[in-house]
């Protein structure tokens, strides 16, 4: 992309299809997501390798922020004035991009030139990982019965036989490390996410088991 694209680092990792609903209240993101809403523009989301969500001070100056070079757009759905200085947005997933230059504005807005990365082949769940769609079907039946719909941690629509879509949902919803989530995300064939998520929620289920 040879346009400047406004970045916003967090502490999490965004993946394409996936659901995010954020509180604002920093003035550098209150403009940045008014400016992209009133565009229909996206905002790219990157995993913070050093600083915090929130700028701090540090001593006459500000934290020093770091992030991955590896990102997914933000296109915002959902947009709320909740009050005077506070915008709530639900956001989604969508393309992926390599960072390839960046600068910080001076209210510390972050700023990059990006590189999409392809699309997620289409590649249908193997038969012998086909129960991580059932499994995260059960997941999301008991969810419905305590929480509204728009809240709940997956999002219509559902592409229960696309590996990379099924891999994605529950490479969000595993515990892990940023990092492994981070490299989960990154990783350019969605049959080989699918395989070392399943491998996680295989571990995790063996542990649980008396």
């Amino acid at each position: 992309m040879d346009t400047e694209t406004p970045l916003f680092p967090l502490r999490s990792v965004l993946f394409p299809g996936g659901h995010l609903p954020l509180r604002i209240f920093e003035p550098r993101y209150l403009d940045m997501v008014q400016r992209c809403h009133a565009r229909g523009e996206p905002f790219g989301v990157v995993a913070l390798t050093a600083g915090e969500e929130v700028r701090r001070r540090d001593g006459e100056g500000f934290q020093a922020e770091a992030f991955h070079d590896v990102g997914t757009l933000a296109r915002i759905e959902q947009f709320e004035r909740a009050q005077p200085g506070l915008i709530e947005v639900r956001a989604r997933g969508a393309e992926r991009f390599r960072v390839r230059e960046t600068r910080c504005l001076s209210h510390g807005l972050w700023v990059g030139r990006l590189e999409p990365l392809a699309e997620d082949a289409a590649v249908a769940v193997p038969e012998d990982l086909g129960a991580a769609a059932l499994q995260l079907q059960d997941l999301m039946a008991g969810w419905t019965q305590r929480a509204a719909a728009e809240d709940l941690p997956v999002q219509p629509p559902f592409y229960w036989n696309d590996a990379g879509w099924l891999a994605n949902r529950w490479a969000e919803l595993l515990p892990m490390p940023l990092e492994a989530r981070q490299r989960l995300m990154a990783m350019d064939s969605p049959l080989l996410r699918l395989e070392l998520v399943v491998d996680r929620l295989d571990a995790i289920r063996r542990s649980a088991s008396p």
